[in-house]
């Protein structure tokens, strides 16, 4: 295996050196690690959406056959998914997008080793493996942010795999446009990674590797609609008979949303900080995670439903059909 990798290294060095445009050589050789790392972006993105969807169907044909099952998933559910990501892979934790902004602060010559704890190969694995348990036992979890963070591990991976004799690409570049292309391959969105790509690296030199970002992020989109379709995060709704009026009650419920939406961002950092001060111990973790969870079923059981997985489900009901 590892004579045919190097003999497929050496063909690839032949071929590039077969070219006379020094200009059109570098060129390639920059962008093709970023597209490389796109269309694996693309293909791990539908296939995590696609899981996703799966687990989000088990849960409710699982309680379709029986409510009160989710007395017994959602404490299983919650513990092996904090279990999974404790014992394997720590950095694992939370929406990701953290872990991705550390990896970009962190892309410099004297702490750039401590990259390969937040964007890994193992985090890819049980970021999708943990998230998927989690929304099976009834989670209310997304798909969004980790996706974010697995795209800055493949295009992490890629530029660590490159020969010895290809041009150096700024790990910080290639962190960043792999969020991008994450962020694209995600919602199907190539502008959106585009947009968001130009707003971090706003303050670097975007100029000498603009083409490649934009292509990447590009390639992820269309890599991801090759695969699972032409569709926008929340589908095509009709907006024929829309008029200017509803922009006054758009931008108040706008202002609504941001406020909380805030609030819950406040109220989120500040259990952590209770949790971090308080559940010292794996046995109080657990006993938190049981109690959060049955507080979850409960709500579910005799309230409503609504509360479970990511909440899609509920939007695109609204958007789309009869049953409001």
């Amino acid at each position: 295996m590892l004579k045919v990798l190097t003999r497929l290294r050496e063909s690839i060095r032949r071929s590039f050196d077969n070219i006379r445009n020094e200009q059109l050589k570098h060129n390639l050789l920059q962008a093709i690690p970023f597209w490389i790392g796109s269309v694996i972006t693309g293909f791990i993105a539908v296939l995590y959406a696609k899981l996703f969807a799966w687990g989000e169907s088990l849960l409710h044909f699982i309680l379709n056959w029986h409510d009160w099952m989710i007395f017994i998933m959602a404490p299983v559910g919650f513990v092996l998914s904090w279990w999974l990501v404790k014992e394997f892979a720590p950095n694992a934790k939370g929406s990701g997008i953290p872990q991705v902004m550390a990896a970009v602060e962190l892309a410099n010559p004297k702490e750039h080793r401590k990259i390969r704890n937040l964007l890994s190969f193992k985090i890819i694995v049980f970021k999708i493996l943990s998230s998927v348990v989690l929304v099976i036992g009834g989670g209310a979890v997304g798909r969004e942010g980790p996706t974010i963070q697995i795209a800055g591990s493949v295009f992490r991976k890629v530029n660590e795999y490159l020969p010895e004799w290809w041009p150096k690409i700024s790990k910080k570049n290639m962190i960043m446009t792999g969020a991008a292309a994450g962020l694209a391959a995600a919602f199907n969105t190539p502008l959106g990674g585009i947009v968001f790509a130009v707003e971090e690296l706003s303050k670097t030199h975007i100029n000498y590797f603009k083409t490649a970002l934009f292509t990447a992020v590009i390639i992820a989109g269309l890599t991801a609609q090759t695969l699972a379709g032409s569709y926008l995060y929340l589908g095509y709704p009709k907006t024929n008979d829309v008029s200017l009026m509803v922009m006054f009650p758009i931008i108040l419920v706008a202002g609504i949303a941001g406020i909380l939406a805030s609030q819950l961002s406040v109220s989120m950092m500040k259990i952590n900080a209770w949790k971090k001060k308080t559940l010292k111990s794996d046995r109080s973790q657990i006993f938190f995670l049981i109690v959060c969870a049955l507080v979850i079923a409960s709500v579910a059981v005799f309230i409503s439903r609504e509360i479970l997985g990511s909440g899609k489900e509920i939007m695109e009901r609204i958007l789309f059909t009869e049953n409001k």
